[in-house]
């Protein structure tokens, strides 16, 4: 779509006969605001959390946490196959690789 104003885009939607949405122009800057608003705060905590200093201690915890996390999820998931396989009666390790 081209870089078309909102009345351009009024216009081919609903022609010229139809009236305007009541307080149209309102509700645009207020959504206007809004946006900027919200912007400002993400570029806020941004800001912030680049800021921040953190302790080598946190950051290995944080590490280690997320591997764990990962090795968890890793560990449920080969669970998860062995239980269907076991409940479907199929054996894993003598299917071939390719179907």
């Amino acid at each position: 779509m081209q870089n078309d104003s909102i009345e351009t885009l009024l216009l081919r939607h609903y022609g010229s006969a139809a009236p305007a949405p009541a307080d149209l122009e309102q509700r645009l800057c207020a959504s206007v605001r809004q946006q900027s608003q919200e912007a400002e705060a993400q570029q806020n905590m941004a800001t912030i959390l680049r800021e921040k200093r953190i302790s080598r201690r946190r950051a290995t915890t944080l590490v280690a946490i997320g591997a764990a996390g990962v090795g968890a999820l890793s560990f449920g998931l080969e669970g998860l196959q062995a239980l269907e396989a076991a409940l479907s009666g199929q054996d894993t390790s003598t299917r071939p690789a390719y179907s």
